[in-house]
């Protein structure tokens, strides 16, 4: 579909009172995001065949605004729990609130980008097995 058909579309359906949904690109650098304290736990000693991996927990927060870029989750499962606040998670071309409480899980197969449009700071706990540079 050429872009003047797209748009042409995308007029009508605003003009007919429709709504009309773009679909976000993926942003490549973080804003607004910071992960003040981390601890991690080298997994070789205690679980065989995890030589040069680490359990690794992050507190993760998100300002007003602010952007966790596009990232996959390929050899790094990760699950994060929302302690305050609601941010919006972008996996392909859906997109959802994830509501404070909730836990999100990302596979191998999840890539992924966050935004906080909200007026609060998000927070959330970040647990992944991680295998450092």
């Amino acid at each position: 579909m050429s872009k003047a058909i797209a748009l042409a579309i995308a007029a009508a359906g605003l003009g007919f009172g429709g709504a009309v949904v773009a679909q976000q690109t993926a942003p490549t650098q973080a804003v607004g995001l910071a992960t003040p304290k981390i601890v991690t736990l080298d997994l070789g000693p205690e679980i065989e065949g995890m030589a040069g991996r680490q359990l690794r927990l992050r507190f993760v927060t998100l300002e007003p605004g602010g952007i966790l870029p596009v990232h996959n989750h390929r050899d790094r499962p990760t699950v994060e729990f929302i302690l305050k606040g609601s941010p919006t998670e972008f996996r392909g071309d859906q997109q959802r609130v994830v509501p404070e409480g909730e836990a999100v899980v990302s596979d191998r197969s999840t890539t992924h980008w966050w935004r906080n449009d909200t007026r609060e700071t998000v927070t959330f706990i970040a647990a992944d097995i991680f295998r450092p540079q």
